[in-house]
């Protein structure tokens, strides 16, 4: 559902009702990326509305969710208004977004958790993008992408233990961060680059007492190693497929997240 984030905090102080879930029923809130907001190349994203995995964990335990995902956010745009990104700030003026809401989504994501100290899980998918643009810089050539990946990892990880660190200051609920599936496993420098990136995700995570749900893993194991052949990422008209995930490859990732939950 697209609402304002204003509407959220308003609700949270005065206990009326709203489109957006105050105290009076449990809620989750969703960050992240394009995998987060179900992002499908095949859709007008300026009239068409789109789900994801979020929206699959909240029909599954009976929550309303604030999903404050943005396609291409990478990890320095999440918490910086100057910080880097892939895109992130153009396709929110280009389409809606589900939550309206001014500023990072870092902020957003404070604002929500302040208004909603009641809020019964919070996930993230983030770093994908930070992948993609180390990717965009070295035009796929894999001595130049193992060159900068210690930057890039030296980057993600600070930026890490920031967004993970001001999240904890309103919240000290569940909180799951989601591995970044590699739509091309025969690709050998998207494995080495992604495993990598993995690895931080997963410290940083649970340095601050969350959960981390390996989606990599999953999606290997669903699909035999070809995502594409098995259903679980977008087929484009040329037969090709798309980095993101069909509904069944969402399930996939739902699924992920409610095993980390299961044995909290």
């Amino acid at each position: 559902m697209k609402t304002s984030l204003l509407v959220a905090a308003m609700a949270a102080a005065t206990g009326c009702a709203s489109a957006v879930p105050g105290e009076s029923a449990p809620t989750y809130l969703a960050l992240g990326d394009s995998v987060a907001f179900g992002f499908n190349p095949l859709v007008d994203l300026k009239t068409q509305r789109v789900s994801g995995y979020p929206e699959l964990l909240a029909e599954r335990h009976g929550l309303e969710v604030t999903n404050l995902s943005c396609p291409g956010e990478a990890s320095g745009g999440f918490m910086s208004p100057t910080g880097r990104d892939n895109k992130c700030r153009e396709n929110r003026q280009a389409y809606p977004l589900h939550v309206e809401y001014e500023g990072t989504q870092l902020q957003a994501a404070m604002e929500f958790l302040t208004a909603n100290p009641q809020t019964q899980l919070v996930t993230i998918d983030i770093g994908a993008n930070d992948v993609f643009l180390l990717d965009h810089m070295c035009g796929r050539d894999f001595s130049c992408i193992v060159a900068n990946l210690v930057h890039t990892m030296d980057d993600y990880s600070k930026n890490l233990e920031f967004i993970f660190a001001q999240l904890r200051k309103v919240y000290d609920g569940p909180l799951v961060a989601l591995a970044i599936y590699n739509p091309y496993p025969s690709d050998a420098t998207a494995q080495y680059a992604l495993e990598r990136i993995d690895g931080l995700l997963a410290d940083k995570i649970r340095a601050r007492n969350g959960s981390f749900a390996d989606g990599m893993a999953s999606f290997a194991a669903a699909s035999n190693g070809d995502p594409c052949a098995a259903g679980l990422l977008i087929k484009m008209p040329d037969g090709s497929c798309d980095v993101h995930p069909t509904a069944a490859g969402a399930e996939v990732l739902a699924d992920t997240i409610d095993a980390v939950l299961a044995i909290r």
